[in-house]
């Protein structure tokens, strides 16, 4: 039998709640305010409901401390985030002004996959 899992920590509890107030609060400044600010405050439910949804993701999938480093040390996040980053690369045609960014993201997964597989093999795990 599985052993339960542990109970989340105060900070997690308490990023989940703000992210929500955070949704919830902009999605009435949505409705409610004018023009370009109702469509920020939209943009901004938006952003925090992704977050929310995704820290729920994360803290479900990796319970307990050291969520960081459980992920840095995950080959296939690391190798889906190389994917992606390299297809940006090659979706901007040169010249581009995000194509810098997109070449650092670049490298910066290349090293992060290659540190993750590293300690994967280390560890035996």
């Amino acid at each position: 039998m599985s052993e339960p899992r542990p109970p989340w920590s105060a900070r997690r509890r308490r990023l989940l709640v703000w992210l929500a107030v955070g949704a919830v609060l902009g999605g009435l400044g949505a409705a409610g305010l004018p023009d370009e600010f109702g469509v920020t405050a939209g943009f901004g439910a938006a952003l925090c409901a992704f977050l929310l949804v995704v820290a729920l993701v994360v803290f479900i999938t990796v319970p307990g401390p050291d969520t960081l480093g459980t992920l840095l040390r995950t080959p296939p996040l690391a190798g889906a985030v190389l994917v992606v980053a390299v297809l940006l690369v090659m979706a901007n045609p040169t010249g581009s002004s995000l194509r810098w960014l997109w070449v650092v993201a670049a490298v910066a997964a290349a090293g992060w996959t290659a540190f993750a597989v590293w300690e994967t093999r280390r560890s035996g795990g």
